[in-house]
């Protein structure tokens, strides 16, 4: 009997339930959700070793076989396949003048981009290796968010240097825990008393806290503002954050929500806040794959009698109150308090820095492996639909970057919000 090429149906996140909304309201413009990671690598690298090491790593993670229908259902579904071909391309720019080099190099990563992802085709992921000259490369990983979340992208990419290093060959890396596993985790959950405490959050709000009340929807790439703080005033900020007893991200978020409230003129102001969704009542989430994240109303009501110590403090045990009920979907959350779009900016606190010792290729010390190579640069473009959204990049030095769009702020309003 021929064996079937359908390996499980399953349910989708309430996250990907916004993201197929997104990539199917729009089939036509840029999906802003196409994410885009480019690395540059140094070394003997051998490219028949990667696309075998890219091809096994397809068929290790059932996640990346996903294919995502609606049309005809009640509620859509992730269709996981046995086998998907292998999307994989090859560009040398080895004869290109050094000069032009990067140019075109860019084109190639815009052209890239700008292919969109038709969901219920599969693979949602592509490979492209660029070669600069014969020890110099740059490899280019593309995907739909919908497929894996940020945490997810460190563990996908030590599995590819596993199976790099290793021919294909997956028997050296642990078993794969699959998505289904927390899907089935996930509706599991009190429902009742998730709504329960997000009624209870955000009772007797007002009004949406939006920045651009009459913005139409738009796919362009943001406009994009990098800043930060020096070490040593990150490390002043740290060491008060340790003594009242809150996170960098507490002192991150009550600085947002003064911003907004000083922006608006308003005492309670909501913002989106994107959390991990990995509990730990999952065991083994940290090395799993696939889209756990969740987009979520932050709530900050300003008392003038109150120092920034007790807002910070009083901020955290609010959060922490809801830590349970981060699996709510939005869309519940917002018909919970009676109103469409709460909120049109979010903060993004990106606390899986991409360790480029683990993404290397060069061993543990020893010998270098014949087709060693080194991780030289990494660079990862994404986006969101909303107008304004502040990226916080915790390190030795606190790094910011504001995405803005440019056909509702310009680039002076854009730099009077950084100041």
């Amino acid at each position: 009997m021929k064996r079937s090429g359908l390996e499980d149906i399953l349910p989708l996140s309430p996250l990907q339930e916004g993201l197929l909304f997104h990539n199917v309201f729009d089939d036509a413009s840029l999906d802003i959700y196409t994410v885009q990671m480019s690395m540059d690598l140094q070394g003997a690298l051998d490219a028949k070793a990667l696309k075998t090491a890219a091809s096994a790593l397809l068929a290790r993670h059932p996640v990346l076989r996903a294919a995502f229908r609606h049309e005809g259902l009640s509620r859509p579904a992730q269709i996981i396949l046995r086998e998907v071909p292998l999307d994989w391309t090859e560009s040398d720019l080895s004869d290109t003048p050094q000069d032009e080099q990067e140019e075109a190099a860019a084109q190639i990563l815009a052209a890239d981009r700008a292919r969109r992802f038709d969901l219920a085709k599969p693979p949602l992921v592509r490979f492209t290796l660029i070669r600069f000259g014969l020890h110099r490369h740059r490899f280019v990983l593309t995907n739909h968010h919908i497929l894996w979340d940020g945490w997810s992208r460190p563990v996908l990419l030590r599995d590819l240097l596993t199976l790099y290093l290793n021919g294909g060959d997956a028997s050296a890396l642990p078993r794969v825990r699959p998505y289904r596993d927390y899907l089935g985790w996930l509706a599991g959950r009190d429902r009742d008393q998730a709504e329960r405490a997000w009624r209870d959050a955000l009772a007797d709000l007002d009004e949406p806290c939006l920045v651009a009340p009459d913005a139409e929807r738009s796919e362009e790439l943001p406009g994009q503002l990098d800043f930060g703080l020096t070490p040593e005033l990150t490390a002043r900020l740290t060491e008060q954050a340790r003594w009242l007893g809150v996170t960098l991200n507490t002192v991150v978020q009550g600085g947002w929500g003064l911003l907004l409230s000083r922006t608006l003129n308003r005492d309670d102001v909501v913002f989106g806040v994107i959390v991990s969704g990995r509990s730990p009542e999952l065991i083994g989430v940290e090395n799993m794959v696939g889209l756990f994240i969740n987009t979520l109303p932050l709530r900050l009501r300003l008392r003038p009698a109150e120092t920034l110590g007790a807002l910070l403090v009083r901020l955290q045990q609010e959060q922490a109150r809801l830590l349970d009920h981060h699996h709510l979907g939005l869309t519940a959350i917002q018909q919970l308090a009676g109103r469409g779009d709460l909120f049109d900016t979010a903060l993004v606190y990106e606390n899986y820095p991409l360790d480029a010792a683990a993404a290397g290729a060069d061993g543990d010390g020893g010998p270098a492996p014949r087709h060693a190579v080194r991780l030289v640069g990494a660079e990862t473009r994404g986006g969101n639909h909303y107008p304004i959204s502040l990226i916080v990049k915790p390190g030795r030095a606190l790094r910011f970057r504001l995405d803005y769009r440019t056909d509702l702020f310009d680039r002076v309003s854009a730099e009077a919000l950084v100041g």
